[in-house]
């Protein structure tokens, strides 16, 4: 009789184990819904597209917020991207945030790809990337773009003596690089020896220009204006086949013809600020004569007692330059506009064309760095979008399959 007991115990014990197992609560899992791009054929040929989202290439990503801004206002200007969407967005990644700038694609992968590798092959992109993103990241991205912009766009904050030393070295750079690697030479490859500044060659030239405008008390503004006009601040040679007539040769000239009283010399210009060989001597002059205390100076922007026409340091050209600019800001009374104007044209006749082009590039870089140094990093927009996909050849070859496929009706591709 026990045994009988202690099994049907055991049997049912067992039953209800089971149906606890089978009965029991337990969360459902739902895993994410795979992204179903749609391939549609017509008349007007292949259409890759996925239904409410948005197609979005990387024209860059940068980890300077002034930067990144620089670069999505240069982006906005090419005529390659005339009438699309621009956007500026951020991403916090591991404790640092970087700048990443969007362009709006026809909602076409074939398309929207063929133009992103266009750019590629044109230089304004280093790689195909693209992502999908819903119309409510979208619009929210846009929106925090547009906040952005707008705020670089508010009136000057004031001039760059407010603004902190520190924060003037630390967001000047970036202004001067920007325009070095937007040069048009750079971008367009005509000259393969003209390299864009260095991030550090940068922080030099930024740290000179400072110390030299306020030596001799030059605008900063009209020193970045006149450096964007003249060489996009790269020390580079310019005017190569300017030459002019003198009653002697001097040390140092290259003679090109000679006549009974005159001879012909060489007179192109060197260095960022693009001095000619005449205003080189002038410079060095002003110099030898001048009684301001050069040890404020740091050393590498004092110039040495003897000039050597053909080795002159970049930073003693920077030097020379706020010389010059002294000399011609005195010999108009202060006006800044006269003596940019006479920096590449004469007393006589300067070159107010010029003096406008300095003043545009001064007003704008005093702009944006002014306002860099109040406008709190980007937020990242709530909802993170697909992470960017790089086009690979292989997603290439199965795009260009796609389209030699018989025209049909609509079918669903992973």
């Amino acid at each position: 009789m026990r045994p009988a007991l202690i099994a049907a115990g055991t049997i049912l014990l067992a039953a209800v184990a089971l149906a606890l197992f089978v009965l029991w609560p337990r969360p459902l899992h739902f895993g994410p819904r795979p992204i179903v791009q749609v391939t549609a054929t017509s008349e007007s040929g292949v259409r890759i597209f996925l239904p409410q989202h948005v197609l979005v290439g990387k024209l860059g990503e940068y980890s300077d917020g002034l930067f990144a801004y620089l670069m999505f206002d240069h982006f906005r200007s090419l005529p390659q991207l005339r009438g699309m969407e621009v956007l500026l967005t951020s991403r916090r990644e591991r404790g640092a945030t970087t700048y990443p700038v969007l362009v709006r694609l026809p909602d076409d992968l074939i398309s929207g790809t063929t133009l992103l590798e266009t750019l590629k092959a044109e230089r304004w992109t280093s790689d195909v990337f693209y992502q999908w993103m819903t119309y409510n990241q979208f619009w929210d991205a846009s929106e925090r773009s547009a906040a952005f912009a707008e705020a670089y766009n508010d009136p000057a904050p004031g001039s760059f003596q407010r603004i902190a030393s520190d924060d003037l070295k630390a967001c000047l750079p970036w202004f001067i690089r920007f325009k070095s690697l937007t040069d048009y030479r750079i971008e367009h490859g005509t000259d393969p020896t003209l390299l864009p500044l260095t991030q550090e060659q940068a922080d030099r030239m930024a740290a000179d220009m400072i110390a030299v405008s306020r030596f001799y008390d030059v605008p900063l503004t009209l020193f970045l204006g006149i450096g964007a006009m003249e060489n996009n601040y790269m020390n580079a040679p310019g005017d190569l086949t300017h030459t002019v007539w003198k009653r002697r040769a001097e040390p140092g000239d290259v003679v090109l013809k000679r006549l009974r009283r005159r001879v012909l010399v060489k007179d192109d210009a060197v260095g960022a600020w693009q001095i000619t060989r005449k205003e080189l001597r002038r410079a060095h002059q002003l110099f030898l004569k001048d009684k301001r205390d050069y040890s404020q100076l740091p050393e590498r922007l004092v110039p040495p007692k003897e000039l050597d026409l053909d080795n002159v340091a970049p930073e003693i050209l920077t030097t020379y330059a706020g010389l010059l600019l002294r000399e011609l800001l005195d010999h108009f009374q202060g006006d800044a506009i006269q003596a940019a104007g006479a920096y590449n044209g004469t007393l006589e006749h300067p070159n107010l064309r010029y003096a406008a082009g300095v003043a545009l590039v001064a007003e704008y870089a005093e702009r944006v760095v002014g306002h860099a140094t109040e406008i709190e990093p980007l937020p990242v927009p709530s909802g993170a979008a697909p992470a960017p996909v790089s086009l690979q050849s292989s997603m290439l070859e199965s795009i260009s399959s796609v389209m030699e496929e018989p025209a049909d009706s609509a079918m669903q591709m992973n």
